[in-house]
């Protein structure tokens, strides 16, 4: 789960005159006056109001078909020759951390499972298009109004993706009973008393001696019970 970030324009160059050969006398040097854009501007007004008028939407589409909806539009915008009005679609995910029976690997998760984001510019042809898709069964958005998403709502969900730092997802929680698997408490049982996620540590309580004793381990050591 590549973002297309606008369209750069280069407009055409503008040629002057050689200027005439020096009289003897100093001209200040008159720059052409700057002109708005539109006809004759060098940039096409079509082009940079498509760039303006693009915005993200949610689609809903089959939980667990992301992937697939995802390959299913991009086809058809090929196919279909919607280049200029669909623009990039996104399966929102980010990276995390799974430490199960004293193992810890890194998978990828889904942000917003059943969803996907769709950048376009709304329109009759581009809705259907995207409608019609397999798989997918609707915009989110109010009535039949499909509702772009604000670009903080978009930034946030950006952000969430390229984090470098993966997310910690543990299999327990405190009041759990677990057991202990490395270091001098092995095999011992106890109930988790507290988790800190910053370091990964998880604070167990064991009965040593007869006493409920805390012990500090890392998420590694300690399994579900």
């Amino acid at each position: 789960m590549t973002d297309n970030d606008g369209i750069d324009f280069d407009p055409e160059p503008i040629y002057l005159d050689e200027p005439e050969e020096d009289s003897g006398a100093d001209e200040a040097a008159v720059e052409p006056e700057e002109q708005p854009a539109g006809p004759g501007s060098g940039v096409p007004q079509d082009a940079e109001a498509a760039t303006d008028e693009r915005q993200w939407y949610v689609v809903h589409c089959y939980s667990g078909y992301e992937n697939k909806v995802r390959h299913s539009i991009e086809q058809r915008i090929e196919s279909m020759g919607m280049q200029d009005r669909i623009f990039d679609v996104v399966v929102p995910t980010e990276e995390e951390i799974e430490v199960r029976d004293g193992k810890r690997r890194t998978v990828e998760r889904r942000v917003f499972p059943g969803y996907i984001l769709v950048q376009m510019i709304m329109d009759e042809d581009s809705w259907y298009m995207v409608r019609n898709t397999p798989g997918v069964t609707g915009f989110v958005g109010m009535g039949n109004e499909p509702t772009p998403l604000r670009p903080e709502e978009v930034a946030q969900i950006m952000r969430r993706m390229e984090s470098e730092a993966p997310k910690v997802k543990i299999a327990f929680k405190v009041g759990q009973r677990v057991r202990i698997i490395d270091g001098p408490f092995n095999d011992f049982v106890g109930t988790v008393g507290d988790v800190d996620m910053e370091r990964h540590k998880v604070r167990v309580m064991v009965n040593f001696f007869g006493r409920e004793t805390p012990v500090e381990l890392d998420f590694l050591q300690v399994e579900k019970a």
